[in-house]
């Protein structure tokens, strides 16, 4: 069994890979969920927004929860910021630093980010906040379930 079961796992196991990996991918392009949220209701100030949708992994199906920071810009366009701090991963929050009012503030290392998403300079994050797509439909805001990097206007 020794050097043949060797040979035999060194053959077999990198095609089971080939073979599994495809079913591991995220997919391309994103669905777009219905949050509760109305469009109506969106201000100049970022809102935390909540949605729920069902994720498949492989075999593996679960409840995904997430959020976006969505507000309408200046134009009246709407923005929704990943809360993803580019750093590390941790979560930003809106206007929570008494000392950087009306920005993203991340408390695990003390990240900074414009209301735009931008990334205050010499601050932990090094890279804009991503962006949700979205779409509007009956008055609603839907959110895609993934957020894309975005690279500034």
């Amino acid at each position: 069994m020794g050097v043949g079961g060797f040979m035999a796992a060194s053959i077999v196991m990198p095609n089971m890979r080939f073979g599994a990996d495809p079913i591991l991918q995220p997919k391309e392009g994103s669905e777009f969920i219905k949050t509760n949220f109305k469009v109506d209701d969106l201000t100049t100030e970022p809102q935390k927004v909540d949605y729920s949708f069902k994720q498949k992994d492989g075999w593996y199906e679960e409840e995904v929860t997430q959020f976006a920071w969505v507000y309408k810009d200046k134009n009246g366009d709407i923005v929704a910021h990943s809360p993803v701090c580019k750093h590390l991963g941790c979560n930003v929050e809106w206007n929570s630093s008494e000392s950087h009012p009306d920005m993203y503030f991340c408390p695990c290392h003390k990240g900074l980010y414009y209301k735009d998403g931008e990334n205050v300079p010499n601050t932990p994050p090094r890279a804009p906040l991503d962006r949700y797509d979205f779409e509007v439909r009956d008055g609603y805001l839907y959110l895609s379930t993934r957020a894309k990097e975005f690279k500034g206007e």
